[in-house]
């Protein structure tokens, strides 16, 4: 039996990837990622912190978005009183809705993302009991952030899928860059005898 060769010196299994047979049994084939001038100025470190800047954004886009969609369910329902939720309040702030935004924009040009809504604003509107055009308006102001959120989240589904596709072609040009994503182990001091 042969022995496993080690994987830093393995380059075929950091870019193989098994790929399933086409239905007439033959294999398909994978289009050659191919590199973008939009992230020729970023290192590979930077790109990679540019991607991690996404996720991390796209998670508390996702999360407003359900605590929105919460909210209007509650109100829907007619049941708003202390759902309104006092502790969510600082989650919603000017400052942390714009953050991620402006360090994502810092990178690639804004043309594709959307407005968000200020959702500060809007958890702060309260309804009187029995209001019903109150109600009305803020179900119609809570509805249209839900879209904007959504809009906004699938903007950042693309540029997380460009940024990696960038990081695949650049690993399928040079494929020991891979190696360079995994956290070093520390090394042991020699033993004193």
């Amino acid at each position: 039996m042969e022995s496993p060769t080690p994987l830093a010196t393995r380059s075929d299994v950091l870019i193989s990837t098994p790929v399933p047979p086409a239905r007439d049994g033959g294999r398909r084939s994978r289009p050659t990622p191919e590199r973008s001038d939009d992230f020729a100025h970023l290192s590979l470190d930077e790109l990679r912190e540019y991607r991690r800047t996404l996720t991390a954004e796209e998670d508390q886009v996702s999360y407003w978005r359900r605590i929105i969609q919460a909210r209007l369910d509650v109100l829907r329902a007619g049941t708003l009183g202390a759902a309104d939720g006092e502790h969510l309040r600082p989650v919603l702030s000017d400052r942390r809705v714009s953050g991620g935004r402006t360090a994502m924009i810092s990178v690639v040009p804004a043309d594709d993302i959307p407005p968000l809504p200020s959702l500060a604003a809007l958890w702060e509107r309260r309804v009187a009991d029995g209001d019903v055009e109150g109600a009305a308006a803020l179900d119609a102001d809570l509805a249209a952030a839900e879209r904007q959120l959504s809009e906004y989240r699938q903007a950042l589904h693309g540029r997380i899928a460009d940024a990696t596709n960038e990081l695949i072609a650049r690993y399928h040009e040079q494929p020991t860059l891979c190696l360079s994503a995994l956290p070093l182990r520390p090394e042991r001091a020699p033993a004193h005898l």
